[in-house]
């Protein structure tokens, strides 16, 4: 299992979402996800999440929280820990990605949009305010084949 960040960043009552449409041979292709990436050798999920985030949108977070653990299953990549995170900025900034492209939702708009099924679950938790989950996530591509809680 590979471990990942996820974060996704609000102001305002808004939510900074990456539309995934500029790499080739992604998972992600065309839907809309939060900010993140791979752990490196020998960093921690914090330490990526802070880098992910400052090479993809420039913000550099002094207000992050852990939300909970998403491990998602598919049977078309390698398994994720993604180790989901949440962060308050002072402003909404809409900077340029290699990734895709960066937009700002009103929170009651994200569910709205093409994005992995599972996520609304744990979306939905976030905006709550709910903290200290660790769900499962299950795939057959892009069909959701099964969520449990751990």
């Amino acid at each position: 299992m590979v471990d990942t960040t996820l974060c996704y960043l609000r102001h305002a009552g808004k939510v900074l979402l990456l539309h995934r449409i500029k790499k080739k041979q992604d998972i992600n292709a065309g839907k809309w996800i939060g900010v993140g990436g791979h752990l490196e050798a020998g960093e921690s999920p914090l330490a990526c999440v802070l880098r992910e985030v400052r090479e993809e949108t420039g913000i550099i977070l002094t207000d992050i929280h852990q939300v909970g653990i998403i491990d998602f299953l598919n049977t078309e990549c390698e398994d994720e820990r993604m180790w989901l995170y949440v962060a308050e900025v002072e402003e909404e900034i809409t900077p340029e990605c290699d990734e895709g492209v960066l937009a700002w939702f009103p929170e009651n708009e994200l569910f709205d949009l093409p994005m992995w099924e599972g996520d609304r679950t744990f979306l939905g938790r976030m905006l709550a305010g709910e903290r200290g989950f660790h769900v499962e996530v299950s795939y057959e591509g892009d069909l959701l084949v099964g969520t449990r809680e751990l």
